[in-house]
């Protein structure tokens, strides 16, 4: 039997000993905006998991980004060395073992680089997808660093 997203969430989280409860929130969580209001937090202190592929590896790479933030993907491909292409909703969940909107930092069907948005570790605390649409779970920059393996880079311009 498949284990469940968010079980699968679950169990990363344990393996790389990090304490989290997930939240089945009662409404959607998909976008940054809607956690914020289910968490009950500031939009950049949602941590968006935003799947790209390299250009030229065909590697998936994750991006951690925070709630507030657009992404300047070109910018971004020069700080990891490579251009950024998006991935397509079917290539997240075959590749990742989530769907887009429950995309979580940690737990993929295999290992991804990472990279984490500097504005994420001035906060003592955020929130993350954990799986499917409404469910999250409360962590930190550091604790997401520690589990996921990911560099600090500066996600805008």
């Amino acid at each position: 039997m498949a284990i469940s997203s968010t079980d699968r969430v679950r169990q990363a989280a344990a393996e790389a000993g990090l304490a989290i409860e997930i939240r089945q929130m009662p409404s959607s969580t998909r976008t940054a905006e809607d956690a914020a209001n289910a968490c009950g937090c500031s939009v950049s202190e949602i941590c968006k998991s935003l799947v790209f592929l390299g250009k030229s590896s065909g590697e998936i790479v994750l991006l951690l980004v925070s709630g507030s933030n657009r992404v300047d993907e070109a910018a971004v491909a020069q700080r990891i060395g490579e251009e950024l292409g998006r991935a397509d909703g079917r290539t997240v969940r075959e590749r990742t073992g989530f769907a887009i909107g429950g995309v979580a930092p940690i737990g993929h069907l295999a290992p991804v680089k990472v990279y984490l948005d500097e504005d994420l570790t001035r906060f003592e605390g955020i929130w993350a997808a954990a799986g499917a649409p409404n469910s999250v779970f409360a962590t930190t920059a550091s604790d997401l660093l520690k589990a996921t393996g990911a560099a600090v880079i500066r996600m805008t311009a």
